[in-house]
């Protein structure tokens, strides 16, 4: 399973209680007041971990906690404060608040750090109220409540490349061979389940992509069909969207047809998504029906350079690697 949404409920920590308290020793009948301040409550802290992939620890966890302040003791002894409370959440994550809706924040870099919830402040001791007019203060205060609520943790996957397209496309062949990542390849719609990154590297200048392969779409997934918006919000931050199309067209599939589906579900979803450079690739150049469409495509769209390949004869390849690096770097 790939968690890449969940509700949870976070609290900071209760301020810890002021102590009334009054200094007793001997040769000393006049000591005075000592009681000591609570300690404050610990914060609820997001931190971005790149070596984290999904929302699990949070998916069967959905209570997190801070420790409360400790309350103040006689002797001018404070109370300690509470340890804060950090999540580590994997990068992309975008946090919203239940009642409001309202989105708080994202955790983009690595050990980005928010603080989400702050904790209660400490109560006073007897001791802070002494004054030349109230020598034997009698009061102290409680300690203040740690803020809480209800809030979504939703993934959407950071890469610099977003590969879309149907299913049996080849879409996880493409990214098994021009990265280290091991998809699932099958001969089977529907293969890839979960968005999978893949690390595109460029030896010569030190410089390297990351590419993530999205599940398979289908039409009316702007309309939540089939995986729906749960993967569709994966293609949000990428930087160049790929659209990979089936030129062999062994499901009886039409690649311009598939081409116009695909760019009307990414716009109908955001059309923000609209406005992001794409570049086409038109896959499985090694069966011979291919380059009769693959010709079609171009005199269809004219304005369209797409790049023929074949990703299981890992034909083209090197011509892609340079497109991408051209477009992005």
């Amino acid at each position: 399973m790939f968690y890449d949404e969940t509700k949870v409920y976070l609290k900071a920590g209760d301020g810890g209680d002021g102590c009334m308290s009054f200094l007793r020793q001997k040769y000393m009948p006049n000591g005075g007041p000592n009681g000591g301040n609570g300690g404050r409550g610990g914060n609820v802290v997001l931190r971005g971990d790149e070596n984290i992939s999904d929302l699990r620890a949070f998916h069967f966890k959905k209570h997190w906690k801070a420790r409360n302040g400790e309350p103040g003791r006689g002797s001018d002894q404070n109370g300690k404060a509470g340890d804060s409370c950090i999540l580590n959440l994997p990068l992309g994550t975008q946090v919203r608040e239940v009642d409001s809706e309202q989105i708080l924040c994202e955790l983009l870099q690595h050990n980005q750090e928010i603080m989400i919830l702050g904790g209660g402040k400490g109560g006073r001791g007897n001791a802070t109220f002494k004054s030349s007019t109230n020598q034997t203060p009698r009061q102290f205060t409680e300690g203040k409540r740690g803020t809480e609520g209800d809030f979504v943790f939703t993934l959407k996957t950071i890469a610099d490349v977003g590969l879309v397209g149907f299913p049996n496309a080849g879409k996880s062949t493409l990214l098994n061979t021009l990265t280290k990542a091991t998809p699932k390849v099958a001969s089977y719609p529907f293969t890839t389940l979960v968005p999978t990154v893949g690390v595109i590297e460029y030896p010569e200048d030190f410089s390297s992509i990351t590419m993530a392969d999205i599940p398979g779409l289908i039409e009316g997934a702007a309309e939540n069909r089939g995986l729906g918006h749960r993967f569709l919000r994966h293609v949000e931050r990428c930087r160049l969207i790929l659209y990979l199309l089936d030129m062999a067209c062994n499901d009886h599939r039409d690649p311009c047809e598939d081409f116009n589906h695909l760019q009307r579900e990414l716009f109908e979803y955001d059309p923000r998504l609209a406005q992001k450079p794409f570049l086409v690739v038109a896959n499985k150049c090694d069966e011979p029906s291919s380059l009769g469409n693959f010709n079609l495509f171009k005199k269809k769209f004219p304005k369209i350079r797409p790049l023929l390949v074949s990703a299981i004869l890992e034909d083209g390849l090197d011509q892609l690697r340079r497109e991408l690096a051209a477009r992005l770097k």
